[in-house]
């Protein structure tokens, strides 16, 4: 069972910007759509690019032994505290967290209460300081932001800037010869590796753009390919060229794809569930916001209480839009909105967020392929490929086995726990590369560096250690605290990591690679996890008590606090450096919005207890949430519905961290209490892989 923290999967390579991933559409469960169709989908705009203001100010048995310390007992004031919350919290157990309260700094906090079976609530009081950025507008750097036909931004393999789109050639140009439905039936072919289809749809509407029509009509007769109709082509241009009066048009004049063959509509088909308003929304947001840009003040007050007020009644989204127009420059309004102008991906963003290659993705159920889905086809995932299997049993550790951690490039596999070793395992034969053993008690807790190369071990003996991964030595040894080092991630720019500990005079401390101390963040009194987002802005403290401390990396400033009203367990951030998801020991793990400060989504169904059981985000896109449970069981939920699609019986008495391969979406581990590590994967990988592991190789 793991003592203290996990490192959350991290990509130093990720944008800066907050972007939302396909994975963070925390919306209602799929729905199937029209396959003959063009589809555009909405999602709820309070998990969409829409920039919003801060909200206003089961117990279980314990193994024998000694491997589990009790720390010190909290401060006389703490247990006052505790009996005038009507409950003692029991004395800390390491490795099986059992928290005592430490004292609050002086510093904003907001109040999560513990959730409900619907929804967790916010409560929040006045900061310390106050800064201007500090909540900022959610947007999409990816530069393949692309609507169905649309050429991508790419020349002979390399990315370059494109151009304002033009006039399209579908429905604007000279138009190919219609082929609904009578396209040619083409078997499944592939082009130096590509899906043939696409490679030819994608040069059609290329030479459409270049003004080659009767080039591009010879190429779509020859091939039985067709574009989008002449509507989507519109709908798409008025996006990019900013005629927001065009788009509302052809968007009223759209059907849901349930009713597209019994209403004639226009041609522009939504996704079943999809919201005309919350995309119309989107749309009205962009226009104002360009406004601004343009200094357009007048105009923009009127869109705001004509336009956007009237669709979405959400005060403090719109309190946080109105406050741009005090904005003095439009770097200014880029900057608080987090978004990079019209002359940037904006519309790009905003096209693909009303397009149908997220849907696709989040209508998915079992998502497990690497590769993005098709532009022109439907996607589904085989079930058969979701890793529901046990395909090796790893028992080479002497007790248990408290955290699993793959390394970023997924190559390797970490695993610690109270048989004082750390296993570096090869991936994807699992044989042992190396086994750090110069620790003197049970390792909590591992940290990749973002490159692979090293690793901090954080030790109950009071030592954190940073190690060689090519070579298996130990290069450092740290300062020995007073009490265990809990945690550890790793600076973005991989020269320098941070430690968390119990130890109240050192709790959060960062370190060169030369093991000098060159920051103390004066955090909590205890540290016992930390999770650091890709994007390098968020540093994210957990306390010994219900608190999560949340840090500006960048400026090294506290941004806020919120209690959460339940003893945590572990955290991550996602990806998209958008969600944190906290476990907790009451038996729910939630996601929280760490731009708006507001629960996302919330699951349940798994055990809390005593101890440290970690959840993490994974899969393809990262579209699901797995966790442990004292129960020895691994749960598995859809990210943005909430379901779960999986439950499946791992270790005994309990599992303890669950850890899914980056690189490979159809890999993850697990270990637990029975000193075990399970690799789950699917039968066709046992067919095809499992054997290195028996030839050697």
């Amino acid at each position: 069972m793991p003592p203290w923290v996990e490192v959350a999967d991290q990509n130093p390579q990720s944008p800066r910007a907050i972007t939302p991933a396909a994975s963070d559409n925390l919306s209602t469960s799929p729905s199937s759509r029209d396959t003959s169709s063009t589809v555009l989908s909405a999602l709820n705009p309070a998990l969409a690019p829409v920039p919003a203001p801060a909200p206003a100010p089961s117990s279980s048995s314990q193994p024998s032994g000694q491997l589990r310390a009790s720390l010190p007992a909290a401060p006389q004031p703490q247990r006052e505290q505790q009996r005038l919350d009507s409950s003692t919290v029991p004395r800390q157990i390491l490795g099986r967290r059992r928290r005592t309260s430490g004292g609050d700094n002086a510093a904003s906090e907001t109040l999560l209460s513990e959730p409900s079976a619907s929804e967790a609530s916010f409560h929040e009081s006045p900061q310390r300081k106050r800064r201007r950025a500090e909540i900022t507008m959610l947007t999409d750097t990816d530069g393949s932001a692309t609507a169905n036909g649309r050429s991508r931004g790419y020349a002979n393999g390399k990315p370059g800037q494109r151009a304002p789109a033009a006039a399209t050639a579908n429905g604007t140009h000279k138009p190919c010869p219609p082929m609904n439905g009578a396209a040619k039936s083409r078997p499944p072919e592939r082009y130096f590796g590509h899906d043939r289809e696409e490679v030819t749809r994608i040069l059609i509407q290329a030479l459409s753009d270049m003004g080659y029509h009767t080039a591009a009509n010879s190429v779509s007769q020859a091939s039985g390919y067709e574009l989008e109709n002449a509507t989507v082509a519109s709908f798409r241009t008025a996006i990019l060229e900013g005629n927001w009066a065009k788009a509302e048009e052809l968007l009223d004049g759209s059907v849901p794809s349930s009713e597209a063959k019994s209403q004639s509509g226009n041609g522009l088909v939504l996704a079943n569930g999809a919201d005309e308003k919350h995309m119309r929304f989107w749309i009205r947001q962009q226009k104002y916001l360009e406004l601004l840009e343009r200094k357009e003040h007048g105009k923009a007050l009127m869109v705001l209480r004509n336009e956007l007020s009237s669709l979405y009644q959400n005060t403090q989204k719109l309190h946080f839009l109105s406050a741009l127009i005090m904005c003095q420059s439009k770097d200014e309004v880029r900057s608080r909105a987090n978004w990079d102008g019209a002359d940037g991906r904006s519309r790009h963003t905003l096209l693909s967020e009303l397009s149908i290659k997220e849907y696709q993705i989040t209508s998915c159920p079992w998502h497990s392929s690497a590769m993005p889905p098709s532009l022109y086809s439907d996607h589904i995932c085989n079930r058969l490929d979701f890793p529901t299997e046990t395909v090796l049993e790893l028992d080479e550790h002497a007790g248990e086995v408290w955290q699993v951690v793959f390394s970023h490039d997924g190559t390797k596999l970490a695993s610690c726990g109270s048989d004082k070793q750390v296993i570096i395992w090869d991936v994807p034969s699992f044989k042992i590369l190396h086994c750090l053993k110069e620790h003197d008690d049970g390792v909590g807790n591992v940290a990749w560096s973002w490159d692979d190369s090293m690793l901090v071990t954080c030790c109950r003996d009071r030592y954190a250690r940073l190690w060689d991964v090519a070579s298996g030595k130990c290069l450092r040894h740290l300062h020995r605290f007073e009490e265990p080092v809990s945690s550890c991630v790793w600076s973005p720019d991989n020269k320098s990591f941070l430690t968390g500990s119990l130890d109240k005079a050192g709790s959060l401390v960062q370190w060169n690679l030369s093991g000098e101390r060159i920051r103390d963040w004066r955090g909590p009194e205890r540290i016992e996890e930390l999770a650091i987002s890709p994007d390098g802005r968020w540093l994210v403290a957990m306390d010994c008590d219900k608190h999560i401390h949340v840090y500006n990396f960048e400026t090294r400033e506290f941004e806020y606090k919120l209690d959460l009203k339940a003893r945590l367990t572990s955290l991550s951030i996602s990806q998209n450096s958008r969600h944190l998801l906290v476990n907790q020991t009451n038996g729910y793990a939630q996601l929280i919005d760490l731009v708006l400060r507001t629960p996302a989504q919330q699951y349940t169904g798994h055990q809390g207890g005593e101890f440290v059981i970690r959840a993490s985000m994974g899969g393809a896109d990262e579209m699901f949430v797995i966790a442990g449970s004292e129960d020895g069981f691994i749960n598995i939920w859809n990210k943005s519905s909430a379901q779960c699609v999986q439950r499946l019986a791992a270790h005994s008495p309990r599992c303890n961290s669950v850890s899914w391969c980056p690189t490979n979406p159809q890999i993850f581990a697990s270990c637990g209490d029975d000193g075990k590590i399970k690799i789950w994967s699917n039968e066709n990988w046992r067919r095809t892989k499992g054997n290195i592991r028996q030839a050697g190789i």
